[in-house]
């Protein structure tokens, strides 16, 4: 069992080692003393400290109130989530999971401990009500690892009440720099414990480097790069059901292997078609549940849309159950992908590919022009799909071409996205364009999709004995919305083609 609390602080730092009044700070009626709480927590990471790296903290702590497992991730500038688990003596199975895109099959090992006698006021408002909570914590670091260095320094924390207004840290940080306090340097204690205690290293002066050219080929790997960050962060946001970090997730997966043939000039397929495979099948494991996730919102906002008196039978609770019955299998399925060696092996072929990048001699060549033509020419296999369409009857034979021309404008949005550092505003214009027949596109692809779950949910019904009048009703607003869609796409393919200028 692991609780999540959003954590919103601020740190400081001063010559003095007091608390400075507070009480002058807009709304608060008093400050009032907790006393002194005396903690221990022993901070883990792999020997390469790859969770201080991504700004990720695990501790074990014990004292305070919130003694246990602890495990934070950066959401913003002062804003974390934290994680907890119930204190034992090894890493809880859950916390574990949620770093494990990050540690792999390194060891987690203790690196730091840190001792710190923690003085604890509230700022309270007239009403006793909590504003924030102020601490002063007089700290002593101690590294675990290596020759193992000390530290010691005061710190002044405050942090936010739960459902507290962030505008008031403003007020207080306000009069905390009128005392003379200062921000922290570091983001952390974690941060400034492993600074200060690191071993002394001799610094020579070095030679300048000169700055290398940028080619095509450092274009399209700085896309690629960042994708591989994304899936990798967006791993532990995924487990927890993080709004959108599913689909968020899925999309870096698809712009990777889509740069992938997007660039084949650039980057070697017959190095990245084997990766590629591998990201269409974690793309295709994602997508489980996105799509399920996708269909129940868009019935669900349907259903919400219908008069009272078109909605006849337990249509409400039949969707919801389905929804429940869908999303629950996914996500039991989505961890074991996510556990999984072959998901593991993934990440470390994504990490070699990035540092020894199978570069082909058009890397070397202008950004301007090798990928203006890669984006060229994703753009003219989208046009021709798009005008073969346009040109059937509406249909199964249609839907299906308007599908394959819905795959074909998210590969050129992807490439264009690439391109953007090398061709500025004209990849950007496209970018835009290719959002927004993509979003026509996937409107009328998402209408095919539901009225093929509204035929089954109908048959179910009818089976059970139950009306299946709402389920038409429902159906033919969607056979209107595809309608739309298609008689909306000529215009604005028209207006794109127009304006596209790679």
């Amino acid at each position: 069992m692991a609780d999540t609390k959003r954590e919103i602080e601020r740190k400081y730092e001063s010559d003095d080692s007091g608390l400075p009044d507070l009480t002058g700070v807009a709304g608060v009626d008093a400050v009032v003393d907790k006393g002194v709480a005396h903690l221990d927590a022993t901070y883990y990471d792999t020997a390469d400290e790859r969770l201080a790296a991504a700004s990720i903290t695990l501790r074990r702590r014990t004292g305070g109130a919130d003694a246990g497992w602890h495990l934070k991730f950066p959401v913003a500038p002062n804003v974390r989530d934290e994680i907890r688990a119930p204190l034992s003596d090894t890493l809880p199975p859950v916390l574990a999971g949620l770093i494990r895109s990050r540690v792999r099959d390194a060891e987690v090992l203790p690196v730091v401990r840190l001792r710190s006698d923690r003085d604890v006021s509230e700022l309270v408002d007239a009403t006793g009500r909590v504003l924030a909570e102020v601490s002063v914590d007089a700290v002593h670091a101690e590294r675990l690892t290596g020759a193992g260095g000390t530290a010691q320094w005061t710190e002044l924390e405050v942090e936010l009440a739960d459902d507290g207004d962030p505008a008031f840290l403003d007020k207080v940080d306000k009069r905390l720099r009128k005392a003379g306090v200062r921000p922290s340097g570091s983001a952390s204690k974690l941060a400034r414990a492993l600074t200060e205690t690191a071993p002394k290293k001799k610094r020579g002066k070095g030679r300048p480097t000169t700055p290398l050219p940028v080619t095509a080929g450092d274009h399209v790997l700085a896309y690629v790069r960042e994708q591989r960050d994304t899936i990798v962060a967006l791993d532990p946001a995924v487990r927890r059901d993080v709004y959108d970090a599913l689909h968020r997730m899925r999309v870096a997966t698809r712009r990777m292997r889509s740069a992938f043939r997007s660039y084949a000039k650039v980057l070697d397929r017959a190095v990245t078609d084997p990766v590629g495979e591998e990201l269409k099948w974690l793309a295709g494991e994602l997508g489980v549940g996105r799509d399920s996730e996708v269909l129940a919102e868009r019935l669900t906002a349907s259903l919400d849309g219908l008069p009272r008196t078109l909605v006849i039978g337990p249509v409400r609770g039949r969707l919801r159950r389905w929804a429940t019955d869908r999303r629950g299998g996914s996500r039991r399925r989505l961890t074991g992908v996510l556990d999984s060696a072959r998901y593991l092996a993934l990440l470390d072929t994504l990490d070699a590919l990035v540092d020894e990048p199978p570069l082909l001699k058009a890397a070397g060549g202008t950004p301007e022009k090798v990928i203006a033509k890669a984006v060229r020419k994703d753009f003219g296999r989208l046009a021709e799909t798009v005008e073969a369409a346009l040109a059937l009857d509406p249909g199964t034979e249609r839907d299906l071409a308007l599908h394959e021309a819905r795959k074909k404008s998210k590969r050129a949005r992807y490439s264009a996205e690439a391109a953007v550092g090398a061709l500025g505003d004209r990849a950007s214009a496209l970018v835009k364009s290719m959002k927004s027949v993509q979003t026509l596109l996937g409107d009328h692809q998402d209408s095919v999709m539901a009225r093929q779950t509204l035929r089954e949910l109908s048959a179910v019904a009818h089976a059970a004995g139950e009306s299946a009048f709402t389920y038409g009703v429902l159906y033919g607003r969607e056979e209107q919305r595809a309608a739309a869609a298609e008689g909306a796409l000529p215009v604005a393919w028209r207006g794109i083609t127009e304006a596209t200028d790679i």
